[in-house]
């Protein structure tokens, strides 16, 4: 009667220890807390990707649907866990002038090309090398990245009404002290929505992101970049893609 007992359990497709036993996802705490962090992320890279789209000199819906894109591809095809994929201020600063040059098109297809030899680097190993870099250097870096970024940025403080100013050093005041009363939502988010709510409800007249390019109805079609297939297009993207 044992021997037959045991038989039944090594044939059945499912062990008896493991009905009932559900992903860790459809956990309702789980579930509460993947919520909650995707909602903050999406509404975090709507500041981000709209300021980088702006300092590459591209429209803000190029930042906002490539961020949309990157940060479900990564959600699904894996990567370290509680890290997302977006515009970033790196990438916006390096393309710049090649969007700036030759176009939206040129930039897309310099952000394949990129892929592409992240892919190969990724597959030779070439990531263990960078366990080799000093940390000032990254130091170095990082604040070089942000001084570039705050350099982007000075061209839309000249020429503009004098609201802007009292706006800008308000914005820069709820970053800085937001964070030390809740870490919860994010402070972009916080100066981005009151600003925009006091400026609306003030009627005060103040360049718009509109006035960058305006939003288009319809999600793009998927495909490949319009420009020429040649040595030429490849000798201008490959500088900006490696």
């Amino acid at each position: 009667m044992s021997g037959c007992f045991l038989l039944s359990n090594l044939l059945s497709p499912i062990p008896a220890r493991m009905r009932g036993v559900r992903p860790s996802w459809l956990s309702p705490k789980v579930a509460r807390i993947e919520v909650l962090g995707g909602l903050v992320v999406a509404l975090a890279l709507i500041p981000e990707a709209i300021s980088f789209s702006i300092i590459a000199g591209v429209d803000p819906s190029v930042g906002l649907f490539a961020s949309f894109t990157m940060a479900v591809v990564i959600s699904v095809v894996g990567g370290r866990a509680a890290m997302i994929s977006a515009a970033t201020g790196a990438v916006a600063l390096v393309v710049a002038p090649l969007a700036r040059e030759h176009g939206l098109g040129y930039l897309i297809a310099a952000v394949i090309l990129g892929g592409l030899f992240q892919i190969v680097l990724g597959s030779l190993g070439v990531a263990r090398l960078m366990r080799f870099v000093p940390r000032s250097v990254m130091v170095g870096f990082v604040n070089a990245l942000a001084i570039l970024i705050f350099l982007a940025q000075v061209p839309e403080l000249i020429d503009v009404p004098w609201p802007v100013y009292p706006l800008f050093a308000g914005g820069l005041v709820l970053m800085i002290l937001f964070p030390k009363v809740t870490k919860v939502i994010p402070a972009p988010l916080v100066s981005i929505v009151a600003l925009t709510v006091l400026t609306v409800a003030a009627g005060i007249a103040v360049p718009t992101v509109g006035d960058k390019g305006a939003l288009p109805s319809s999600l793009p079609v998927p495909g490949l970049p319009d420009v020429p297939f040649s040595v030429d297009t490849l000798s201008t993207i490959a500088p900006y893609a490696l």
